[in-house]
């Protein structure tokens, strides 16, 4: 139950830092190269304390990580938690798919394989 109320809360984490499209913009521009918060804040008509909300955000879900390089801190993405959340888009998929499938057999008038 534990174990399962950890993973619910990173993912909630995950989908809350990608419910917001520039969180999403600042992800996909740091999965293609890694780039400080000064250069991403450059991006968006936003202050620079703004996109750092974000980059802190994205942080907290562990789809980002900040390194400091001299006086600035460059974003990188972590794939780890990218290829988890897909993982469970996946299975939603799949749940799905096979619902619609039982439907199809149900409107069919066919029997439900056991």
């Amino acid at each position: 139950m534990v174990v399962s109320e950890v993973e619910d809360a990173v993912i909630d984490r995950v989908f809350h830092a990608l419910a917001d499209a520039t969180r999403r913009d600042i992800l996909t521009r740091v999965i293609r190269a890694e780039e400080s918060v000064s250069a991403l804040a450059k991006h968006y008509p936003m202050s620079f304390a703004a996109v750092q909300k974000h980059v802190a955000v994205l942080e907290r879900a562990d789809l980002v990580t900040k390194q400091r390089r001299g006086r600035e801190q460059v974003v990188h993405a972590e794939l780890t938690a990218v290829r988890r959340a897909a993982r469970l888009l996946d299975a939603y998929e799949q749940l799905w798919l096979h619902r619609a499938h039982g439907i199809d057999r149900l409107l069919r008038g066919e029997k439900e394989n056991p």
